[in-house]
């Protein structure tokens, strides 16, 4: 299992809707509005590294008002 930060850059005044869509997507564990250089933060998980790819690229960022995602792997060192 593989867990990842998905930082999300909105359009103005979308930051609340952007988090309700996105904390509905399968995968999603926890989706917060926060203020910043970010306006949503997510915690999400797949089965692999690649899966989590396409869940961001084919999932996330489709969502409507989302203008930049940085996707940041959780590590166990």
């Amino acid at each position: 299992m593989v867990q990842a930060y998905i930082l999300i850059q909105t359009e103005v005044g979308k930051a609340s809707s952007v988090a309700e869509t996105v904390g509905g997507l399968p995968g999603v564990i926890q989706a917060e509005d926060v203020t910043g250089p970010y306006d949503v933060i997510v915690r999400a998980q797949a089965d692999t590294v690649d899966d989590l790819g396409r869940m961001v690229v084919a999932k996330v960022q489709q969502v409507d008002g989302i203008t930049r995602t940085l996707t940041c792997p959780v590590v166990h060192l």
